[in-house]
């Protein structure tokens, strides 16, 4: 059976003890934990020899593994244009430093092929995060965008990442980039696009995290199917749509999250719209074995209900597993 584990990114404004106290109480496997808050720095990671162990130490308290570790982050300023308050608000301070854009984004890049060094020592095989993207901010396509360009944010892609994912092949530790909007791949043809820029190293694959595709209408059962080789890792998040009144738009109109008016928003797993049951079934027939991981966000649910709801909405499509033989072999004629 496929381990369950909580991300911890929504949980890293508490301790890192407290965290594992709670997911250990409500049943979780272990954690997939962020590099936020006290809970995983690749800086101490590296520069104190303690450091690893007691982080052992504290979920082996608490009868808890880890599989992965996530650094969404530090790898969104990587190749992010522009660099502004926003990622100085989400970055450590010795990443933004004087704030320079080119200056954050090789301290980024620097961070991330750290944070292969840390995950290796740590003793797991997957980061999880995001890329960046020097021409998100040109999807409308207006105004006018050259095929030039676009051509040249992919190439900006390879030319950051190829140098961090030469250290994960060498420490052997997978990237699994979650398709996300505001990053270089951030549906189906940019993914297939992103993966064609590296020439499809296998050390970058994908995080399935299919709260992403409902709102853009992308079918989340045919990336699992589409990339069976590229499944790094799973993160279970939910988005409910709202859209068709005439109002409320997929865009949600600069409105935060939980207000109604938005045309959709991320809830507790299993109050969605996600297939979940279909999308289990795919994990299975790609015969995806590692960890399950549930990102839980909901801005208009408490998270320590939430959170051990999901859990038992998860566990029970993680026992769909296949059977030995199908169901129609009885009838077999073995004369």
């Amino acid at each position: 059976m496929r381990p369950i584990t909580l991300f911890t990114g929504q949980w890293a404004d508490l301790p890192f003890e407290t965290v594992c106290e709670l997911a250990a109480g409500w049943g979780y496997d272990g954690l997939e934990i962020a590099c936020s808050g006290d809970h995983f720095e690749v800086d101490k990671a590296l520069s104190d020899p303690a450091y690893i162990s007691a982080k052992r130490k504290t979920l082996e308290k608490h009868g808890l593994q880890v599989f992965a570790i996530s650094n969404h982050l530090v790898g969104q300023a990587v190749c992010d244009h522009p660099i502004d308050d926003r990622h100085r608000a989400i970055l450590p301070a010795r990443i933004w430093s004087d704030g320079d854009p080119e200056g954050v984004r090789r301290r980024a890049a620097t961070e991330m092929a750290d944070t292969a060094r840390a995950a290796a020592e740590l003793g797991v095989t997957t980061v999880v995060g995001f890329t960046g993207s020097s021409i998100w901010h040109t999807v409308a396509m207006f105004p006018p965008v050259s095929q030039a360009q676009i051509d040249r944010g992919y190439q900006d892609f390879a030319d950051r990442w190829n140098p961090i994912l030469d250290v994960f092949d060498a420490e052997g530790i997978r990237f699994a980039h979650e398709i996300h909007p505001g990053e270089i791949a951030y549906d189906y043809w940019t993914t297939v696009r992103t993966l064609q820029a590296i020439d499809h190293r296998p050390a970058f694959g994908l995080n399935w995290d299919p709260s992403h595709f409902i709102w853009q209408d992308l079918d989340p059962v045919a990336v699992i199917l589409d990339f069976p080789d590229r499944i790094y890792h799973v993160d279970c998040k939910d988005t409910k749509l709202r859209v068709g009144d005439g109002r409320r738009g997929r865009l949600s109109s600069h409105l935060p999250w939980s207000d109604l008016r938005r045309g959709w928003d991320f809830v507790s797993t299993g109050r969605g719209d996600v297939p979940w049951e279909d999308s289990f079934r795919a994990l299975n027939a790609i015969n995806y074995t590692g960890p399950i991981s549930i990102e839980w966000e909901d801005a208009a649910m408490d998270r320590l209900s939430g959170a051990p709801e999901a859990l038992t909405f998860i566990r029970r499509h993680n026992a769909i597993t296949p059977p030995p033989a199908a169901f129609d072999a009885a009838f077999t004629d073995h004369r």
